[in-house]
This record gives structure tokens, sequence and C-alpha cells, in this order.
């Protein structure tokens, strides 16, 4: 992935699908053994900036305030739905749908989070390495410039010498 290149939704399907299938498989199986009532999922959200927050969310149970804000959304037409299927089925369809969005917008979440961390991390250390860069070329260049004045002082000297050396000797 290129710096400048935002993930796109499309691509988080292909990782986090799988993952969202095994854990709806993992809660099924512990759900039919009888071994919790409740299941949380834990994740990161994205913020502006590169920050996230940690955020839980319960899943289940399906409690009464939640229902209570649900009912309260209105109905988008004038017609009811129509229940296929009876009601025990279609509630365990829509409870598995609402398990499978939920877990799949946390590991999104979590995803983008930490890409978007990741992202922010290589931006810094390629600042860093340019920072590192400019003092290292001005301290190449302030010995490279040292050398040459030695250099320059050494021929200066050297003619000097030659000099005083020619002088003293036509002076005899």
């Amino acid at each position: 992935m290129t710096p400048n290149r935002t993930l796109h939704r499309a691509e988080f399907r292909p990782a986090i699908t799988p993952l969202v299938g095994q854990l709806q498989i993992e809660s099924e199986a512990h759900r039919a053994k009888g071994e919790y009532a409740q299941l949380y999922v834990f994740h990161n959200r994205p913020q502006p900036g590169a920050l996230y927050e940690p955020v839980s969310q319960r899943l289940l149970p399906l409690d009464a305030p939640w229902a209570r804000s649900l009912a309260q959304i209105p109905w988008p037409t004038t017609r009811l739905p129509e229940v296929i299927g009876g009601d025990t089925t279609t509630l365990r369809a829509l409870i598995r749908e609402y398990l499978f969005i939920s877990l799949f917008r946390a590991c999104a979440e979590s995803l983008a989070s930490e890409n978007a961390s990741r992202l922010a991390a290589m931006q810094r250390a390629d600042k860093n390495i340019d920072d590192l860069l400019e003092t290292l070329h001005g301290t190449f260049h302030r010995l490279r410039q040292s050398g040459i004045d030695e250099e320059l002082f050494d021929v200066i000297s050297g003619y000097e010498a030659l000099a005083t050396g020619q002088a003293q000797r036509s002076t005899r």
C-alpha cells in the first residue's frame, strides 16, 4: 500500500468475513453448550488524526433499552413487514445478521484504526529519516569543507615555507 492511498472497504472484506464467520461459529457453539449468555466485543474505533479510541459493545443479550430504542424508529413505509417461515426462525436469522454486521463493523473499525496508526508511524519514520539525512548531509558537507580547508592551508603553508626558504637563500 502506498502512503497516499487509502484502504477501501472492499479490501477489508476478504480479511474480515472469514474471521467474523469463525467468531459466529464459536459463539453459536458456546451458546449451544449454554456456556454464556452475554456477548461483548472490544475493539478500537478510528478517530481523526490517526488516533483511535477503545470501544466496548454488548451484542447479546438483546436488552429492553435496545428494543425500546429500536421501536422508536419510524417504519419507512406504510406497509408492514411480512414474516415468512415463522417468528422464531425469522428472529434467529435477524439476530445472526445483526451479529454478523456488528462483528464486521467492529473488525473493520479495528483494522482501519490499526492501518491508520501504522500509516502515521510510517510517516513519522519517513520524516525522521528525512531529518536525519539532512543532518548527515550537513555534517558531510562541513567535514568535506574542513578537509578542503585543511588541504588549502597545507598548500599555502608549503608555499610560504618555500617562499621564505627561497628568500633566505637569495639574501645569503
